[in-house]
């Protein structure tokens, strides 16, 4: 009987215990609450990114040229400056009587050649003037006599021995007139001509002192090359200005360069002026849109990327020199491609492979692998694993099984 009952116990225990494991087995699995987007179908235009660093378009070390203690400075760091704006003055007493020396002995100069080349011959040319017309009166008179002598010759009125005579004379005459009409010539071009040389070069070396002393003194004068901003003030009043060291650091942030390292790759793919977006890490997620300035021709060995530089207008001066950032360059024609929300795939780590929660028409989620585009805005291009119009999880995927069943928000 003892037996028996012993028996009894067991099977009712035995009994418990599958009925325990059927109530186990028919409890609900947990419902995950999520929140789902539909996969969009839009026109996607291809593209080629990589990391950029922003670089001004222009941008000047201003030193001074001589070495002076700095008497004025007339901005300081942070300043918008203008073209030809006055940053610095040095001191410049020095220069500024040299100067004034200089442009005395050039007007002294220029007086003395002007009053030269003005002025009446000098004396021995007045003597030789009036010896060749002299020369040329005694000539004519000699001509016309032994013109009427030759005349009356021949009419038998005088006889031959006059004729010679006058001959003689006319001949005479004409040598006494060629040897004036030289030493006149001489004394024209080693009197006039080297004088007026000499005064001419006088004025010239006067003028090369006056503008070396000119550039001296401009030289203590600094000025910004092109309009920007002051970014950098090394020396303060006071401070000795050397040309080897700047006295500041003008930029032009107006216009920025986005120096980016692209992927070799897309070597064939890249030319200037394609439109590029400029996307910085820490000025924000909002893209400036800007031209593709130049392409390396040469690829990096180390790297094996390519140096591309674009060109972005900033106006508002919300793109900084130094910022870091990605460089997107479109390289096509739009096209449509089926895109989802970035957040939506969990990304196999090194690779454009991952994961996706695809849910059904029964809110059963369903785990999808999937390849990908590129991401742009918020958005993932799925070149494999996903159709247009199909609903992924885009937050709440975490944690989330394989046909888990999903609840949207």
């Amino acid at each position: 009987m003892r037996t028996y009952l012993v028996f009894i116990g067991v099977l009712m225990l035995l009994w418990g215990a599958m009925g325990c494991g059927r109530q186990e087995s028919t409890e609900a699995k947990p419902v995950v609450e999520v929140t789902t987007a539909a996969a969009e179908e839009r026109d996607w235009q291809p593209s080629v990114s990589g990391p950029a660093l922003l670089h001004p378009r222009q941008q000047a070390s201003i030193s001074a040229r001589i070495a002076a203690p700095i008497q004025e400075l007339r901005v300081t760091k942070g300043d918008a400056v203008r073209k030809g704006q006055v940053l610095a003055v040095l001191v410049n007493r020095d220069l500024e009587n040299a100067r004034n020396e200089a442009k005395l002995a050039a007007e002294q100069a220029q007086t003395e050649f002007e009053k030269l080349s003005g002025s009446t011959l000098p004396g021995d040319l007045q003597r030789s003037q009036a010896q060749v017309a002299a020369t040329q009166a005694a000539l004519n008179t000699a001509q016309k006599i032994y013109d009427r002598r030759e005349a009356l010759l021949k009419e038998g009125a005088i006889p031959q021995r006059e004729v010679l005579v006058s001959q003689a004379e006319l001949a005479s005459a004409k040598s006494n007139f060629d040897v004036a009409r030289k030493s006149l010539e001489l004394l024209q071009k080693q009197s006039s001509e080297r004088d007026l040389a000499l005064a001419r070069n006088r004025v010239e070396q006067a003028r090369a002192r006056l503008e070396q002393a000119e550039a001296q003194l401009a030289f203590t004068v600094l000025t910004s090359p092109f309009d920007g901003v002051v970014t950098d003030q090394f020396l303060y009043p006071g401070d000795l200005a050397k040309p080897e060291a700047p006295v500041f650091v003008v930029m032009d942030i107006g216009t920025s360069i986005a120096r980016a390292q692209i992927p070799a790759s897309a070597a064939n793919d890249l030319q200037a002026g394609q439109k590029a977006q400029f996307i910085g890490k820490d000025t924000g997620p909002a893209a400036v849109w800007g031209r593709v300035k130049m392409v390396n021709r040469a690829i990096d060995r180390a790297s094996r990327t390519l140096e591309v530089w674009a060109e972005f207008t900033s106006p508002g001066k919300q793109l900084r020199p130094g910022a870091f950032g990605t460089l997107e360059i479109f390289t096509g024609k739009p096209a449509k491609r089926v895109v989802v929300p970035a957040g939506a795939v969990m990304f196999e780590e090194g690779s454009r492979k991952g994961t996706a929660m695809v849910v059904d028409a029964h809110s059963i989620a369903h785990a999808r692998k999937v390849e990908t585009g590129i991401a742009r805005d918020g958005w993932l291009e799925i070149t494999q694993g996903i159709k247009a119009g199909e609903q992924v999880v885009v937050e709440g995927v975490y944690g989330l099984p394989d046909n888990g069943e999903v609840k949207r928000k």
